[in-house]
């Protein structure tokens, strides 16, 4: 499934979040253009920049999304193309250039274009982050936290805004995400619908059998859903970053009576509504019948920001109060 995160990775060398801090005030725009600006990043490792960072590339779709939510248009996206379906909350403005996959980023093409800084997160192999301290400063950020996913997500934001001199815009953003999710949380209320039980997932096909992946309240779907009032109907253990599980058709009876939701692509197929449509589990599920089946509007990426999270909540309240 090409839009899938890198699980596998993130699961295998997840690592704590270290905190942040910068030598300057958060304050003083004027006196971080003027001097050396220092980080502690989600390795442990210290950042060193001369200034805020202006010419920056991004490794993961969710930091460029950062990076563009804070008025920086990065010089360098990984898989530029697959970001502009996947990630429409943030579109980029600037015709950056493509740097390679979000696994495997291109060395040369990164060195060519002189960035004052590199931002990846810690899913990206070790190996490939030492290259890239060769080649600017790398900052990290924890890929995900399932004990805590959307603060995750703004811890995130700031520390990317501390090294591009950007706090002010993060604020903001922070701000807007609240009040969006206020938004929604009382229009579900007022229709109703506090509590009410949701799973979340998406799917994909492999050797002719329809897997399911759950996103339990651990993800950060499933965050911004409690933070909405409503109750997760996932009972399966998702991993420790992405709060991720896995399932298959037959996982689903035991939900019960909930409202189920999902994102996918006209791009790679809709496994629910294509290939699940006979399939007898499928149609025999409580809130296939009762037609409480929701497909959210393409181009609002799971793992991302506050942009993509105000997407999320917008589309996921008009789905279940129309």
């Amino acid at each position: 499934m090409r839009r899938s995160i890198v699980i596998t990775a993130a699961a295998a060398a997840a690592l704590a979040l270290a905190g942040c801090g910068t030598t300057e005030p958060a304050a003083d725009s004027a006196a971080k253009d003027t001097k050396g600006i220092t980080l502690t990043d989600a390795s442990g490792a210290k950042v060193t920049l001369d200034g805020p960072a202006k010419k920056v590339v991004g490794t993961e779709w969710n930091v460029v999304e950062s990076l563009v939510t804070l008025g920086v248009d990065p010089v360098g996206v990984a898989d530029v193309k697959g970001y502009g379906t996947w990630d429409t909350a943030a579109p980029l403005k600037n015709g950056p250039k493509d740097i390679g996959t979000r696994g495997e980023p291109s060395m040369d093409t990164i060195a060519s274009l002189s960035p004052d800084l590199i931002v990846a997160t810690t899913d990206l192999p070790d190996a490939a982050v030492k290259q890239l301290r060769k080649i600017a400063p790398v900052l990290e950020v924890r890929s995900a936290d399932a004990a805590d996913p959307v603060g995750q997500m703004k811890e995130n934001l700031d520390l990317i805004a501390e090294a591009t001199g950007t706090t002010a815009e993060a604020d903001e953003a922070k701000k807007a995400y609240d009040t969006k999710v206020a938004e929604g949380r009382k229009a579900l209320a007022d229709a109703g619908l506090a509590g009410t039980r949701i799973a979340f997932a998406d799917g994909y096909v492999a050797s002719n059998q329809v897997s399911v992946r759950p996103y339990t309240a651990g993800s950060l779907i499933g965050g911004v859903n409690t933070a909405l009032g409503l109750e997760n109907a996932w009972k399966i253990e998702g991993d420790k970053d992405y709060g991720l599980a896995a399932t298959d058709v037959e996982g689903l009876t035991g939900l019960g009576d909930v409202r189920f939701a999902y994102i996918g692509s006209d791009s790679e197929g809709d496994v629910f509504a294509d290939d699940l449509a006979k399939n007898s589990v499928w149609t025999s599920l409580p809130f296939v019948k009762k037609d409480e089946v929701h497909r959210l509007p393409d181009g609002i990426w799971m793992f991302g920001g506050p942009r993509s999270m105000e997407a999320y909540v917008d589309a996921l309240v008009g789905a279940l109060t129309k």
